[in-house]
């Protein structure tokens, strides 16, 4: 698959850019923004801003905790017409606006 395929969002942490989550060659890929590094907490505990940037074969489960689940991720996945699989399609559907302090904005 070419770079250009692969789907890249932005996180934001209380409307702050917190860093850049990525589809790479077998896997994912999250990095954490300089500025972000400097002056916020991190993200979640499973991702440490000590240590800038995270590779994992799957979508790294801080980012699964923000998805539907169950019956909803059914209805969502059929409503939306996204593949339930496609835990970053939803992602990116789907957390645009959540109830925590974390957001995704697709780049």
């Amino acid at each position: 698959m070419e770079d250009n395929k692969f789907r890249k969002t932005l996180v934001l942490f209380k409307d702050q850019e917190a860093g850049i989550l990525e589809e790479i060659e077998g896997g994912y890929r999250f990095t954490y923004k300089d500025t972000f590094i400097n002056n916020h907490y991190s993200i979640s505990v499973s991702l440490p801003k000590e240590q800038r940037v995270f590779e994992s074969k799957t979508l790294f489960p801080f980012f699964l905790g923000l998805l539907p689940e169950g019956w909803y991720l059914e209805i969502t996945s059929k409503v939306l017409k996204i593949d339930k699989n496609d835990k970053f399609g939803l992602l990116l559907a789907t957390c645009k606006d959540t109830i925590g302090a974390v957001t995704i904005k697709e780049i």
